[in-house]
């Protein structure tokens, strides 16, 4: 099992900053590609963005593209996610979550999850 604990979320006007943390426990966390994915109420899950194992590749979804930045320091067993100039369509619960061992988009692939943390963003 490899737990996964995500903090930092919050209330933050447009234009703002946040960055999101991930902790991991209990497995070998570098062996693990990690991704964060969002939900806004009514939606279904999203795609946020995706760091290899070695944090050499990384993917994002193109409404964050430029915006946000996606990072992981494996001796700290820790995945980021650096948000800037947040937009309100950006609220919702960010969960990470990680899969071994190929980076993927796709929610569905990936072995553990978060419980989330609330990102709300006002205009």
């Amino acid at each position: 099992q490899l737990q996964l604990v995500e903090s930092g979320g919050g209330l933050v006007q447009a234009g703002g900053s946040l960055r999101l943390s991930c902790a991991a426990s209990g497995r070998t966390f570098s062996s693990y590609a990690m991704g964060w994915f969002r939900q806004a109420p009514g939606k279904e899950r999203e795609f946020v963005a995706a760091v290899s194992w070695s944090g050499g590749s990384t993917y994002y979804v193109d409404s964050v593209k430029g915006r946000f930045t996606i990072s992981r320091d494996n001796a700290k067993n820790t995945v980021y996610l650096q948000m800037n100039s947040l937009k309100p369509e950006d609220t919702a619960v960010y969960y990470c979550a990680a899969d071994d061992p190929r980076i993927t988009t796709v929610g569905a692939l990936y072995d553990y999850w978060g419980q989330g943390t609330q990102v709300t963003v006002s205009s």
